[in-house]
């Protein structure tokens, strides 16, 4: 009994140094987390499938549909092409989850000129309803044309500066993205698209087109088979894909996702574009090779068919139903700096 008296006060005054240790630890934790610098704010992109009740559309088949063309990768990525989605269904699904859709675009140089018809048909048919907004990167400023923009749609002109070669500018983009989603599109926008200014919108460009990582299937390989891919070829370089790999060939005039996986895939691009210049290394074709050997490795969670990347000089084909989107015929002598 004597020694259980003498000791209860040391436990005591052990437990009571044990809870102002720990209440020290936990004060001096949550204190330092407080006062580091906070992380960038990244929008939400977490929205549930929610189609409001008795609305009416014809009725989804598993047995009937598109059958002349692909509509899944092997990994499992819907392939977007007319007849495999129901826009009225897409859009009532969308729309009330109050998006905003990042869209930039390079208008550097003699580019400025394709400026205007590029807003004029976007405004037409490119996410009708829907919060947008186009960021403009151009040397002039000035030179921005004035376009009626509808409601919930904005323009921001940010100025980058020209080059003596096109393949420079094209080198810069991945860059110029990063850092522009660093410093204001992540605070802005949910999904982001990043698109070449050469081109004009001629149907629907919707929301059947957003996913994560977005990549497009270039026009002039989709019937082509890997070998006559103009991938990278040189082991040397950081954009390099072997002869015997290969899924798709992505057009590098489209990007798209969200807007923290577009920053990531612009990052990583950004990365090997240096180290091959530290090689001395310029990429068959600059960004779309890097941003093809990204895709390889990094899958994108949906495909969009040559109808949302033509070329005008092209002739449409038969599993071509709708052209979406397009590069326009440009004598490239009168707008590069240098050919």
């Amino acid at each position: 009994m004597r020694f259980s008296t003498n000791f209860k006060p040391y436990v005591l005054l052990l437990v009571v140094g044990i809870f102002l240790l720990l209440g020290y630890v936990y004060f001096s934790f949550f204190s330092e987390r407080l006062n580091r610098p906070s992380k960038p704010m990244v929008r939400s992109r977490v929205w549930n499938m929610v189609s409001p009740e008795k609305l009416l559309y014809k009725q989804p088949s598993v047995l009937v549909g598109r059958t002349d063309v692909v509509t899944v990768t092997p990994w499992l990525a819907s392939i977007i092409w007319e007849g495999t989605f129901d826009p009225v269904l897409v859009d009532n699904i969308y729309k009330p989850m109050n998006l905003t859709i990042a869209t930039t675009v390079f208008a550097v140089g003699k580019y400025v000129s394709f400026l205007r018809d590029f807003l004029e048909t976007a405004e037409m048919h490119f996410m009708v309803g829907f919060n947008v907004r186009y960021y403009v990167f151009t040397d002039r400023p000035q030179d921005v044309p004035s376009v009626n923009l509808t409601q919930g749609r904005h323009l921001s002109v940010i100025q980058v500066p020209g080059s003596n070669r096109w393949q420079e500018i094209s080198a810069r983009r991945m860059e110029i993205i990063q850092t522009t989603i660093e410093s204001q599109i992540r605070r802005e926008a949910d999904y982001i698209f990043c698109l070449d200014v050469d081109s004009k919108f001629h149907a629907r460009w919707g929301a059947e087109s957003l996913g994560r990582l977005v990549a497009v299937i270039h026009p002039g390989y989709y019937d082509q088979t890997r070998a006559n891919f103009p991938y990278e070829r040189r082991p040397a370089s950081m954009a390099y894909i072997p002869m015997d790999e290969g899924d798709y060939y992505y057009g590098g005039a489209m990007i798209g996702g969200f807007v923290e996986d577009v920053y990531t895939l612009t990052t990583v691009c950004r990365n090997r574009f240096a180290v091959d210049a530290g090689n001395s290394i310029e990429a068959a074709w600059q960004e779309e090779s890097h941003l093809n050997r990204y895709l390889l490795y990094n899958k994108p969670s949906k495909v969009l068919s040559p109808e949302y990347l033509w070329q005008d000089f092209k002739a449409k084909t038969k599993e071509v139903k709708v052209i979406r989107f397009s590069g326009v015929v440009k004598n490239y002598a009168e707008v590069r700096p240098n050919v």
